[in-house]
């Protein structure tokens, strides 16, 4: 009975988690969805901090759960007091919610009723129902949520390994506020990093030091035992020691960021009309890749090796993918499975753009006739628009 409970339990944690993740997403502007999804990340990750100190406070677990599932309480009036959001009714055809809503929001406005005019007109009509499974219809959009979810589950998994490293040995509640205080310094550097090189650019540039942490560890200190000068076995393994705690730390560090950026970068990605299936589907990977931990420990670490080997591959085909994924900041969300599959991949640096195709070359493709994306883009005559170029971007 207590199984099935807890069960349940987590089963509502993670639907509440998602349904908070996605309204954050769509409430937000462009310019502070990612900074309230950082600081969202804060505040969870401060909450693990108070465990300890509740667990030393009641002692007996079952007051520590009734002081954890009290404030839960307080979500009861949750579904009257916020509203749904407006961007979902809308896109899916619920007019009739979302006029009350609206009529809610401009309730101290009575003369201005133009805005509703148009809404008026659609109101008999039903609403629509999406399903994440109409991804296995798009070109774009199923490639790009494999990605990122293959992301996730390797960021997640490599965690541990990393963790397993630098970890093995200490106290568990030294290891519990170390990977809490890892947590806080990746969000922190999220920031600069994001802002900077783009949501792309910043997971493209974690996985790449997930990696090299990962290879570097994995080669470096087989290296440093096998041919240091050093004669006395207990300096090289002092040495080799001191190496992997460097290697994990760094890792440990990268691969949160990872797994982080890449739940935020599907909820920009995925429309409105399945950005819960979408996001599901990456957390869901997530929870995969923290199975991983338990499944080493019920085999004793038998295949550890292998294991982080397997990991270690995964995030050099991360690297290979990253580049083909759309840009999103400060980009509007798309609404319709229509509007995803417009995402376009483009180019992460300035200077690429001039190394793709010139405008006369892309021509030479106008004797290319039966292709539907050719179809689509100039049905009439069968020639290249004179703004393309060979990725699919416009420019001037």
């Amino acid at each position: 009975m207590f199984s099935t409970l807890r069960f349940f339990e987590g089963f509502c944690l993670a639907a509440i988690r998602l349904s908070l993740y996605v309204l954050r997403i769509e409430l937000c502007l462009p310019a502070w969805r990612f900074s309230m999804t950082m600081i969202a990340s804060l505040i969870i990750v401060s909450g693990q901090l108070l465990m300890p100190g509740l667990a030393a406070l009641c002692r007996d677990w079952q007051i520590l759960q009734i002081v954890i599932i009290a404030p839960f309480v307080l979500m009861l009036p949750y579904v009257w007091m916020f509203p749904e959001s407006l961007r979902w009714l809308l896109v899916t055809q619920h007019y009739q919610r979302a006029k009350r809503q609206m009529f809610r929001i401009e309730e101290e406005d009575d003369d201005d009723d133009d805005g509703f005019a148009e809404l008026e007109t659609e109101l008999q009509q039903k609403p629509k129902t999406f399903c994440v499974t109409q991804l296995s219809g798009t070109r774009n959009l199923w490639k790009n949520t494999v990605v990122l979810c293959v992301n996730s589950l390797t960021g997640y998994g490599i965690h541990h390994c990393f963790a397993r490293s630098v970890l093995e040995g200490s106290a568990s509640h030294l290891h519990y506020y170390a990977l809490a205080a890892i947590a806080v310094a990746s969000c922190m550097v999220l920031f600069p990093v994001v802002a900077g090189f783009g949501r792309r650019g910043g997971l493209l540039t974690f996985m790449i030091i997930t990696a090299l942490a990962s290879l570097l560890q994995l080669g470096l200190l087989n290296l440093i035992g096998k041919y240091s000068l050093w004669h006395d076995a207990a300096q090289r393994d002092s040495l080799n020691q001191r190496f992997s705690y460097a290697f994990s730390i760094i890792g440990m560090f990268s691969s949160h960021a990872v797994s982080t950026l890449s739940i935020f970068y599907c909820a920009e990605i995925t429309p409105t009309v399945i950005r819960g299936g979408g996001v599901g589907l990456v957390l869901a990977s997530a929870g995969f890749g923290m199975l991983t931990a338990p499944l080493m420990e019920l085999h004793n670490q038998k295949g550890f090796f292998l294991h982080h080997v397997i990991l270690t591959c995964c995030t050099l085909l991360c690297i290979i993918c990253i580049p083909l994924l759309p840009e999103t900041a400060s980009q509007p969300l798309p609404e319709t499975i229509a509007e995803g599959e417009g995402l376009l991949r483009r180019p992460i640096f300035p200077g690429e753009q001039h190394h793709l195709l010139a405008r006369t070359e892309v021509r030479e493709y106008s004797r290319v006739q039966d292709t539907p994306l050719h179809q689509v883009v100039n049905p009439g005559n069968g020639s290249v628009p004179s703004n393309s170029t060979a990725n699919g971007v416009r420019i001037s």
